[in-house]
This record gives structure tokens, C-alpha cells and sequence, in this order.
């Protein structure tokens, strides 16, 4: 079972990150995704828009098809996806040494969270980092 970060660390590690990589971002304005990534860059932090399916950018960002292509260091890794489709995402995270792997409110993949973990990321299941950047962020 994952055990989330405190409130103080959450509040630290939104407080460090720079760069977040928004995988399953849609282009839709009225998806969460988008959302999401549009509150996250107003707070500051640049997006990365993570989906094989953008062509175009999104809130003025290039999309690129996957973490790997990224070539800028990545601090949260914050997925809209399924949960059972975490687990290849947990991987690229790992590979391009992101810092946290963060799942969405309703996405939970403890075979994910287990490799990020093992390999030094810290892991957030099944909350929203738009509320918790709210909550805790002074």
C-alpha cells in the first residue's frame, strides 16, 4: 500500500519543482488535463505536455510524444492516464530521472509506484496536484 508524502514534503517538493511533464495533457480546454497544466503554469512551473497524439503546442508548449524525449530535467512527472497504464510511464520516469512520479486523483499503480520508489523517485497516488499545490503552497 502507498503511503503519500506528508503534507510538509508535498508542500517541499511543490515548493523545489520547476519543470512538471504533464503526461495524457489534452488539447481539449475543457478536459482536466488542461486544466490542470493551465493552473500549474499560471503558479509558475513550466509544463511539458506528454501525449503521441498532440501535433500542435499546448498552452504554448511543444508536445512531445514521450518522457524520453524531453531533453530538459524533469522534477514531477504529473499522469493522466489510466491506472493501469502507469506502469511504462513509471519507467521513462525512472530513465530520464525525473525527481517525483505523481498520479492523478483516481490513479493508483502500486507495481509503478514500487519501481519509481526503488529507483529514488518519490511517489504521490491518487491526489491532485492542483489542489495540493493550492492547499499547500503559501
Amino acid at each position: 500500500m502507498n503511503l503519500n508524502p506528508t503534507d510538509q514534503e508535498r508542500a517541499k517538493l511543490l515548493k523545489e519543482a520547476k519543470n512538471i511533464a504533464v503526461v495524457g495533457l489534452s488539447n481539449n480546454p475543457e478536459r482536466t488535463s488542461y486544466m490542470i497544466a493551465e493552473a500549474l503554469q499560471q503558479a509558475g512551473y513550466r509544463i511539458y505536455p506528454v501525449n503521441p497524439m498532440l501535433t500542435e503546442p499546448v498552452l504554448g508548449e511543444k508536445p512531445y510524444a514521450s518522457l524520453t524525449e524531453i531533453e530538459d530535467p524533469i522534477d514531477i512527472v504529473d499522469v493522466f492516464r489510466r491506472s493501469e497504464t502507469v506502469y511504462p510511464i513509471a519507467e521513462d520516469a525512472v530513465k530520464i530521472k525525473a525527481k517525483t512520479l505523481w498520479m492523478q486523483l483516481g490513479v493508483e499503480n502500486e507495481e509503478a509506484a514500487s519501481l519509481a520508489r526503488e529507483n529514488g523517485l518519490i511517489v504521490v497516488m491518487n491526489r491532485c496536484i492542483k489542489v495540493d499545490h493550492a492547499l499547500l503552497v503559501k
